[in-house]
């Protein structure tokens, strides 16, 4: 399986599109449907998919609802496997190369009249150094032919560019764009630990295809997805340039800050290659950003309270508020549920905990249960002097913030029935 299952039944636009303003543009257009642009102006040969990494569509390509998808997910981080090595001759990755390099000549959008230039913001880095592999996503302003300027957040690559650079050393990498989906997905989970994600992604890739996951090596010895559709070699150098402005998850406009220049020093491409030109804000940001973190509400909720689902919502930009569904068996489970949620993902500045009858990506129902089942002087966790999210613009100057919780699930053996809507 590879990135070009997910684009299966996927709309097509043949008609020419420029990857400066217009792909955002046309994509509003579809209703978060997806589409593949196969006639980009400026980098004739490739084409562009956008909108293509959804729950509805990741739970179809893997037969899987979204709550077992969760549970796949979580499964995956507690069983890593080794991916298996191929030889060059069996990487689909390794079918053409770019020379030169011309980043300029990839489908690299500009989506807003707010960001200082184009961007590639689906594209994974696996850096090396130290012993150490990690597997992360890192939007990266293309400044020119050969050099991207990266935003590194306080993470793990961060740490590991931090002790290259104090070492004096550039860091090895490869920046891989078109990977199939349990590689994106892995990509962009987040470990206290510094857990391989990669060997994640080999556990989901073998669990949810049947096959195990295979790489091979660039020349630079960094290992890449045989079946990517990019896989690029790279330096994180010592230089530093302006990163930003740019549009963020928010919809906010991030700031403009000294960040790490990446040199490339050799592209790679599949035959008609697809690059992921996603959209910041847009339905795929959210869907990575917010599907990974939610087996590990699940996991922290689970371990006091029957959870069944959770899910990170859109108004949240799927990362700062979620619903979190459970099977309540004693008074005060949904109290109890939100702090758990709330100490899962320290990022998070609201829960709302609901009974298994609600359709928790329905907001509508969300409310509902809600305004039906709650009652906020009794129900209501408010916590201060909490530690924010740095997308967050109504944090406090410090970076805390104070976070919200509400219990909308029914006591344990009230009469159900004047609670149930018959609609």
């Amino acid at each position: 399986m590879a990135f070009r299952d997910l684009l299966e039944g996927v709309s097509r636009d043949t008609a020419p599109v420029s990857v400066d303003l217009e792909m955002r543009d046309r994509t509003s257009a579809t209703g978060g449907m997806g589409v593949v642009y196969s006639d980009v102006i400026e980098a004739p040969g490739h084409s562009a998919a956008l909108d293509v990494l959804v729950r509805d569509r990741l739970c179809e390509v893997f037969s899987v609802s979204p709550g077992e998808l969760i549970d796949v997910l979580a499964w995956g981080m507690a069983n890593p496997e080794h991916p298996v090595l191929v030889d060059p001759s069996e990487a689909e990755v390794f079918q053409c190369r770019q020379e030169p390099v011309d980043l300029y000549g990839i489908p690299i959008p500009r989506h807003y009249q707010e960001d200082v230039g184009r961007y590639q913001s689906a594209s994974v880095i696996i850096a090396e150094y130290g012993g150490i592999r990690n597997m992360s996503y890192h939007r990266q302003l293309l400044r020119d032919e050969t050099h991207c300027v990266a935003r590194f957040v306080p993470r793990h690559l961060r740490t590991m560019y931090e002790m290259a650079r104090a070492n004096g050393d550039e860091v090895p990498i490869a920046v891989v764009n078109g990977a199939d989906a349990t590689v994106l997905l892995a990509a962009a989970m987040s470990f206290n630990e510094n857990l391989d994600e990669l060997t994640v992604a080999a556990a989901l890739h073998n669990k949810l295809h049947g096959e195990p996951l295979r790489m091979v090596e660039l020349p630079n010895g960094i290992a890449v997805p045989a079946d990517s559709e990019y896989a690029m070699e790279a330096r994180i150098t010592l230089e530093l340039d302006d990163e930003g402005p740019y549009v963020d998850i928010t919809g906010t406009v991030d700031e403009v800050r000294q960040e790490p220049v990446i040199e490339y020093d050799s592209v790679y491409h599949r035959s008609e290659p697809v690059f992921h030109a996603l959209i910041s804000a847009g339905v795929e940001h959210r869907t990575l950003m917010g599907m990974p973190r939610a087996p590990t509400i699940k996991a922290a909720v689970s371990d006091v309270v029957h959870c069944t689902d959770v899910y990170l919502t859109e108004g949240g930009c799927g990362w700062l508020s979620s619903v979190v569904q459970i099977r309540p068996q004693n008074d005060g489970d949904g109290i109890k549920a939100i702090h758990a949620a709330l100490d899962g993902h320290r990022s998070m500045k609201q829960v709302v905990v609901v009974d298994e009858d609600i359709d928790i990506a329905d907001p509508s129902r969300v409310e509902w249960a809600l305004m039906t089942r709650w009652q906020p002087d009794t129900d209501t966790v408010i916590l201060s002097g909490q530690k924010g999210s740095s997308l967050d613009p109504s944090r406090n100057e410090d970076g805390t913030t104070s976070k919200i919780g509400m219990d909308a699930t029914l006591p344990v053996g009230v009469n159900r029935g004047p609670y149930e809507s018959v609609l």
